[in-house]
């Protein structure tokens, strides 16, 4: 007598689990499920593609650097070399005027007139 119920308590059991185990592996193979997991898993390749695409970046950046002060010590390149002064034009506001020694001074335009430079 003990005998069958304990065979019987074993097949319950093992029916349970299969049970389960059966209907959780349906439920991953739902077209839901498949597209979610999908998803997942492109969200998580697309991340580690733009981390190593950042790490390339800026390894290039950190190269680039190191080769022009290299350059730089190489030509003699000073850090903050001393800058030109800026242009100034002559602005003659009236030729009869007496003051004429003491002209007025207009700076550069700060724009340019290549147009090409947007292009």
């Amino acid at each position: 007598m003990f005998r069958r119920t304990f065979w019987f308590t074993t097949g319950v059991a093992a029916g349970v689990w299969a049970t389960t185990k059966v209907n959780r592996k349906l439920k991953q193979l739902t077209p839901e499920s498949l597209a979610a997991t999908a998803a997942n898993k492109a969200l998580e390749t697309g991340q580690r593609l733009k981390d190593r695409a950042v790490g390339f970046a800026l390894d290039v950046r950190d190269n680039m650097a190191q080769r022009e002060a290299e350059l730089a010590e190489v030509l003699g390149i000073h850090e903050n070399p001393e800058l030109p002064a800026p242009w100034r034009h002559a602005a003659v506001e009236n030729h009869r005027s007496d003051n004429s020694s003491n002209p007025k001074y207009i700076e550069a335009p700060m724009y340019s007139y290549n147009r090409n430079e947007d292009h």
